[in-house]
C-alpha cells in the first residue's frame, strides 16, 4: 500500500507542469496534496484520475491560500476537516480519513511567517495537533503526513547555522516537532535512512534546487507500532513541478 503527499504549490498551476504524469509514476493508493490554493468549494476538482476519490478544504478566509485535498482509492469509514471540533478548518489545513486500520491525517502546516509574526500560532497548532493525534492514537494507529513545515534537525537543511532564526528551523518549532515524536510517534524516512541527507523543498530563489540547497520539511509520521508494517519511506526529487517534491511511505 503506497501514500504520497506532495504540496503542489497551487493544483492548477501544477497541472501544466506534468502533475498527471507524476501522479502516475508515484501509483499511490493515497496522495496527500498541500497548498491546493483553490477557493471555491463547490467547484468540481480540477483533477480527478479514474479510480479515484477526492476530499478537500479550503482557506475560508483568504482566496487562493493554504488547502489540502487527498486522493483515495478506497472509500473511507469517515473523514473530518481540521483538528478537533474543525479548529484550523478556516485556513484549509488538516483532512483526516478513517479506515479499518489507521486513521490518515493529511496536513499543511502553519508557517511562522516573516519576522516570525505567527510562530504563536504555529505552536499553539502544534499543542492542538499532538492532543488530536493521541486521542486518534488511543483507537487506532495514526498517519500523520504533508508539509510540516520544519527542518526538524541540522541534516534536514542546507544551511543549519545560517537558518536558526528562520520559519521552520528556529528551536521553538525543532522541539515541537521532538515533542510530538515523543508521543510514539516515528519520522519514517529518518528511521529508515538516520544518515542521509536529502531535501524536499528548495526556494526558487539562487537557483535552490539545481544547487540542492534544500530543507526536508515533508514529512511521514506514524504511531510507533505501525512501524512492523513499513517497508519504505522516500523522497522523489526526480520528481519536478512545484518548489517541494513528493514523499512516499509505503506500507504492507
Amino acid at each position: 500500500m503506497r501514500f504520497a503527499a506532495f504540496n503542489v504549490n497551487g493544483i492548477r498551476a501544477i497541472l501544466g507542469k506534468g502533475f498527471a504524469e507524476s501522479f502516475s509514476a508515484l501509483h499511490p493508493d493515497f496522495l496527500v496534496l498541500g497548498e491546493t490554493k483553490l477557493s471555491d468549494p463547490n467547484a468540481p476538482f480540477p483533477y480527478l484520475p479514474e479510480g479515484y476519490s477526492v476530499y478537500h478544504t479550503e482557506s475560508k478566509l483568504r482566496k487562493g491560500y493554504s488547502g489540502v485535498a487527498i486522493y483515495a482509492k478506497e472509500a473511507p469509514l469517515s473523514v473530518h476537516y481540521g483538528l478537533k471540533d474543525g479548529k484550523y478548518d478556516e485556513e484549509g489545513r488538516v483532512i483526516t480519513l478513517e479506515y479499518p486500520d489507521f486513521f490518515l491525517v493529511g496536513a499543511y502546516v502553519p508557517n511562522a511567517g516573516d519576522g516570525l509574526k505567527r510562530l504563536d500560532f504555529r505552536l499553539q497548532y502544534e499543542q492542538d495537533l499532538v492532543s488530536y493525534l493521541d486521542e486518534l492514537d488511543a483507537i487506532k494507529p495514526v498517519i500523520y503526513t504533508g508539509d510540516l513545515n520544519v527542518a526538524h534537525q541540522e541534516i534536514d537543511i542546507k544551511n543549519p547555522k545560517g537558518n536558526e532564526r528562520n520559519p521552520g528551523f528556529t528551536i521553538e518549532e525543532r522541539t515541537a516537532f521532538s515533542d510530538l515524536l515523543s508521543h510514539g510517534y516515528v519520522d519514517t524516512y529518518r528511521y529508515l535512512h538516520p544518515d542521509t541527507v536529502k531535501y524536499s523543498w528548495w526556494s526558487y530563489r539562487f537557483h535552490a534546487r539545481e544547487n540542492n540547497a534544500g530543507w526536508r520539511i515533508d514529512y511521514f509520521v506514524v504511531s510507533k507500532r505501525l512501524l512492523p508494517r513499513v517497508k519504505d519511506a522516500e523522497i522523489h526529487n526526480d520528481i519536478f513541478g512545484s518548489d517541494h517534491c513528493p514523499v512516499t511511505l509505503d506500507l504492507e
